[in-house]
């Protein structure tokens, strides 16, 4: 299990999420921030801290989001 972001990141550029991941897994996608799957630990802090509520568990997404989890296996070529 890892953790996705939703489009609802898209254009807000708040770094709270980068800044609390203890193993560096989320990354600048260009609009949005991206979570690298096989790099995530499931930790949840960024989930907690993100401002806008885009961070999920994959397997807590909800299904109006998942085209997020496309966009981010898409990014890492998975």
């Amino acid at each position: 299990m890892s953790h996705v972001i939703t489009s609802r990141c898209a254009g807000v550029r708040d770094r709270a999420c980068l800044e609390v991941c203890p193993c560096e897994c989320i990354y600048d996608a260009g609009e949005q921030f991206v979570i690298h799957p096989d790099d995530c630990i499931d930790c949840g802090a960024c989930v907690a801290a993100c401002p806008v509520d885009a961070i999920y568990a994959d397997v807590d997404l909800p299904e109006a989001d998942l085209p997020a989890l496309a966009f981010n296996r898409a990014f890492f070529g998975l």
